[in-house]
């Protein structure tokens, strides 16, 4: 039974899980489209989505809580001054 298990966990560590959605999330936003598994790809939805929920609110607490998960400030630059604002 999957009682309480929560998300998928990709045959990973929860260190190389998070490493690996952090650089998957990084190449999504840097290059507006990424090429991986299906399963990767949906696992990784939450978070993109949590992060252009957060650009959306656009104040200095969201982009320093998107910093902490995408610790590019380019690419945090970019989520919230373009690609925020298309939805």
């Amino acid at each position: 039974m999957r009682h309480r298990v929560y998300g998928k966990h990709l045959k990973r560590s929860k260190d190389q899980r998070r490493a690996l959605f952090r650089n998957l999330v990084q190449d999504l936003f840097r290059h507006g489209k990424i090429h991986t598994t299906q399963a990767k790809a949906k696992a990784v939805q939450p978070e993109a989505e949590r992060l252009i929920t957060l650009a959306k609110r656009g104040d200095l607490a969201a982009r320093r809580l998107a910093l902490r998960r995408v610790p590019d400030p380019k690419i945090v630059e970019e989520l919230f001054e373009n690609i925020a604002p298309r939805y």
